[in-house]
Order: C-alpha cells, then structure tokens, then sequence
C-alpha cells in the first residue's frame, strides 16, 4: 500500500494504481478515461502478454494453420503473404484465439494436452507481464514524463497468486509500487456478464487444478469422450463455476493487498476527479476498519 488516507492520495503527484477484478466491469473503460487526459500512462498487462511474451507464439500458430492450406502455403513459402496477428490496444482477441478451446477438432477444438500447454504458456507470460509494472512505472515517469501510472490487468491475475501469502513474489512487487484496486461487481453484474458470455463464448485461462477438475467433471456428467466434446459448450459450462472460483480469491487480494470499489458506484463516476474521490473513501474506509 503506497497511500495511508484519502488525503494522502488525493494530494499525491504520482498516482499509481492497479485495477483488478472480473472481466466486464470497466478496468479497461476506467483506464482510456484517466489515459485521455494525457497524464495517465496506461500499462495493459494483456496488451504486454499478446506482444512481448506471446507475440511469436500467436503468430507460429497462425502460420502452422497456414501452412495447412496448400493455396496459402504455396505463396507463404515464397514469400507473397505474410502472416501476424494484429493486437492493438483496443483488440487483445490474437491472444484468446491462440488460448483455443478444447474438444472436438471438427469443431474448432483443439486436444486438451495441446490446451494445457498453451494454458502453461499463458500463465508465465502473465506472470512475466505482472511483474513487469514496476519498470513501466518508471518509464512511464523517465521516458514520457506520465506523472501517474494505470495497470490494467487480466481477469486471470487471481488464478496465479496467493492473496493469504504475505510474501507472495508477485502482489508483493505490485503492492510495493502501486494500490491495487478491486472493482467488485453484485450477483446481477455476474449474471449480467454470463449472459454475455453465453452469447459469444471466448477462451480463458484456468488455474491447473481447477482445469483438470472441471474437465473431468464436464465428461463424466455429459457422458462424453475428448474427441465429442463441443469446444463452446465445455466453456459455457466452466464460465460460471470460473467465476465463481475466483471470487474470493479476488476478495482476499483486496482484504489483504488494497482495497474495493463497488462496481454500482464506479459505473456512476463521470470523469478522473469522480474515480479519485472513491479511491481516496476507499482508503479512508479502511483505514477506519483497520
């Protein structure tokens, strides 16, 4: 925690802030708000996975697919087309396009070993990219002159640290520069985001332990093989009980690590001065409970 009070951060010059929580609920929205004043610097943890960690990976799958396709792999060969995922800011599906979904390859699926490995590479790179905000931070502040500093996380990130180790390597480094910032939404937003899901099912990633358990159940109680699953159907399945799973482990990062900002009330905010407001209630909230 780098602000003991309301008053202490409110009247800080070098804002530094690390939102978290589930994907839907504004991290990224709030992010190219206090971006557009020109003086936040925005860090997307998955911008920095898709590109620097994962950015070759994404684009050798894209080619192996290619090279699949006589017709595209004649004029790869030869150098007429050339093949790469186009991340941006505004669009991060390379990175859950390369994730894949497991089942049934006339599906679209791929085989669950294959997912497990991606998984592998996904949460190192996430890891890798989390641990990368301090140097952001102060480059942000050397090379642009940014005098605060937004994180904008994955809705992952719970799945990879352990909130009630006061010597976790990653909240450690991340509460050591910043104040991490739960945007906690109600059981309607949760609703509300799995109907969404339910309506485009995209990949995630999934704690090892979690994946291997909710894989087996999903077979046994549909009475499937890996080859029959339907790679949409299995996420739908897994998307609430995820959910469900990270939430208290989002919940124990704020309770140890930072602090909570309703999502009713962040949805309300109508620019940079409404969300510092809550930030500085927040802390004087807790310092209160403390």
């Amino acid at each position: 925690m780098t602000y003991t009070s309301g008053a202490d951060y409110l009247g800080c010059e070098a804002k530094r802030l690390i939102l978290f929580g589930m994907s839907g609920l504004g991290k990224t929205v709030i992010s190219n708000m206090l971006r557009d004043t020109k003086e936040w610097y925005h860090y997307s943890v998955d911008y920095r996975i898709g590109t620097r960690y994962l950015g070759e990976a994404i684009d050798d799958n894209l080619k192996k697919v290619a090279m699949r396709e006589p017709f595209l792999r004649e004029q790869f060969l030869s150098n007429s087309i050339y093949i790469k995922s186009n991340i941006t800011f505004d669009n991060l599906a390379p990175v859950s396009y390369f994730l894949g979904k497991p089942g049934s390859k006339a599906l679209g699926g791929i085989p669950m070993a294959e997912f497990e490995h991606r998984q592998a590479q996904f949460r190192l790179a996430e890891e890798a990219a989390l641990l990368d905000t301090g140097h952001f931070i102060e480059r942000a502040k050397a090379l642009y002159g940014y005098p605060h500093f937004v994180c904008d996380t994955g809705g992952s990130i719970c799945e990879w640290v352990d909130p009630n180790d006061p010597e976790d390597e990653i909240l450690s480094a991340l509460s050591k520069d910043a104040l991490l910032v739960w945007l906690k939404g109600s059981d309607a937003h949760t609703e509300e985001l799995i109907r969404r899901f339910d309506k485009a099912p995209k990949p995630m990633s999934y704690q090892p332990e979690f994946l291997s358990a909710i894989w087996a159940e999903y077979l046994s109680e549909k009475g499937v093989t890996e080859d029959e699953v339907n790679p949409d159907d299995f996420i739908r399945y897994t998307y609430a009980r995820a959910l469900a799973h990270r939430q208290p482990r989002y919940e124990a990062m704020a309770k140890n690590w930072g602090i909570t900002l309703d999502y009713e009330d962040v949805k309300k905010i109508k620019g940079p001065d409404d969300f510092s407001a809550l930030i500085a209630a927040a802390l004087d909230k807790r310092a209160q409970d403390a």
